[in-house]
């Protein structure tokens, strides 16, 4: 079939339509539409009027639920932004014109492309620089130890190329030790911003600069490249790594809570840890204390650094050293507090989480609200995980406050919510989707928030001679390491 002739039978079907009468289908003199509303879209299948339309009928059904799979929304946009995932997916349904005996879990499966061999490859390759690199950083000290040898006995070390001095050597074996060294260093991993939507399929020897390349080249041609996900992943950090004006003496309040909460109600354990880090970058700064100001009644447990004068915080509350004459490290993150407390008290969880599934029939509805009982917390980017079943297609959204997102890879529904606070301390969420209650736990929560749980604070800072005011900077932090109702 040419371009022209489906174009000009997809023109046909919007005039061929009744939309007095439940169809789903209408026949012209050489075809057959079979078709499905899907809200505001229609699923248009064309076959030979001499096709089986039970057979098409059963295709149709199941290229209808590959979409939900992909998109979060029966929209247009939502369809043209996952375009290429979609065709994937159809091309696994229908080869050359035939249904192929396919099922949702096998498309699901084919479209991911998980290649044993790929792994095996990989595996070898990693191997194979792990040992050239054992191999450089060994010839490497060879050359470093016979330059030593050299010198010590007064000797020319020995050279690359006419001009053997031992200068030129010691030069290019700092080089290379130096290039080790770069190609040693651990990757720091990126912020936890979970990017939204499928997986994408195996790249088999991409490289990031030929994508770059080829994306600039579509730009270049006019192309509207979407970038949403992007988008949503740079928001995400951009909550957690916000510029901060650091002065020359900059302290990090960080707090990381564990928490696990019983479906039924009750708190199993609530354990929150505290510190502060202090960073001095001029060394004018280096004999000062710190002016903390507690306002917690919960019964925190309280611990300084050892170098701390501890008799000088319990009375004062100030942080200084037990010797007023020494001075702080210069330029490294000093950790001069830390604080802990543990609970299994339900009036001290910062955010509840209430999840419901109801059995009805095949299906289960699940209600799942949350609420805000800490009103000073101010919580960021927070992403409420539930497991749904695999295999069952997508869960049918009912209300929702916020957004969501359906990871059908992971078998994850993800409701994210982009602040929870004093005005907004309360929400809902209703879905349902085939299961059993079982199915919908553990559920997990996410947030990061710039405001510290317990109430404690560096008011002020002082110089130890003279006591005279030193301007400074504060940067709080208060995350998850795991929060779980099971």
């Amino acid at each position: 079939m040419t371009r022209t002739r489906i174009e000009g039978l997809l023109a046909a079907f919007p005039k061929l339509m009744n939309t007095g009468k439940q169809h789903t289908f209408v026949e012209t003199e050489s075809v057959r539409y079979v078709y499905q509303p899907m809200e505001k879209l229609y699923m248009v299948l064309i076959t030979t009027k001499n096709s089986n339309i039970l057979e098409d009928l059963e295709t149709l059904r199941l290229f209808s639920r590959v979409i939900p799979e992909y998109c979060r929304a029966l929209e247009e946009n939502e369809i043209s932004e996952h375009c290429f995932d979609l065709i994937f997916a159809f091309d696994e349904i229908v080869a050359l014109g035939y249904r192929e005996n396919v099922n949702l879990a096998q498309i699901r499966t084919f479209t991911e492309m998980d290649s044993h061999e790929e792994k095996v490859f990989r595996a070898v390759r990693e191997t194979q620089e792990r040992e050239a690199k054992a191999e450089m950083r060994r010839k490497a000290k060879e050359l470093q130890q016979a330059r030593r040898d050299a010198e010590r006995h007064g000797k020319k070390a020995p050279g690359f190329g006419g001009f053997g001095s031992s200068a030129v050597s010691g030069g290019v074996t700092a080089m290379i030790t130096e290039t080790i060294i770069e190609t040693e260093k651990p990757k720091v991993a990126p912020a936890p911003a979970r990017p939204s939507g499928p997986s994408k399929a195996l790249k088999l020897g991409a490289k990031g600069k030929e994508v770059d390349n080829f994306v600039d080249k579509l730009k270049s041609e006019g192309e509207n490249i979407m970038t949403s996900v992007g988008k949503r992943s740079a928001e995400a950090a951009k909550v957690l790594t916000s510029p901060i004006n650091m002065e020359s003496v900059h302290m990090k309040i960080e707090e990381k809570i564990s928490l696990t909460c019983g479906r039924d109600g009750g708190l199993q354990n609530m354990e929150l840890h505290g510190m502060i880090m202090l960073h001095i970058s001029d060394e004018k700064f280096a004999r000062i204390r710190l002016h903390v100001e507690n306002d917690d009644k919960r019964g925190v447990q309280l611990q300084t650094h050892p170098n701390v004068d501890k008799k000088l915080f319990t009375t004062e509350s100030q942080i200084g050293l037990k010797n007023p004459e020494k001075s702080f490290p210069i330029n490294s993150d000093v950790g001069v507090l830390k604080w802990r407390l543990q609970t299994t008290e339900e009036s001290f969880i910062p955010l509840t989480i209430n999840c419901w599934p109801s059995e009805s029939g095949n299906t289960c509805d699940v209600n799942i609200e949350y609420e805000l009982q800490e009103e000073s917390l101010e919580l960021n980017d927070v992403i409420i995980t539930i497991p749904v079943p695999s295999g069952v297609g997508a869960p049918v959204i009912g209300e929702i406050d916020g957004e969501y997102r359906h990871d059908s890879r992971r078998n994850l529904l993800e409701w994210c919510l982009p602040v929870i606070d004093a005005k907004n301390k309360s929400g809902s969420l209703e879905f349902s989707i085939a299961g059993q209650p079982n199915d919908f736990f553990p559920v997990q929560v996410s947030f990061v928030s710039k405001k510290n749980y317990c109430n404690i604070q560096v008011t002020k800072v002082t110089q130890v001679d003279g006591n005279s005011p030193v301007r400074f900077s504060t940067e709080t932090t208060f995350l998850v390491d795991k929060y779980e109702i099971l």
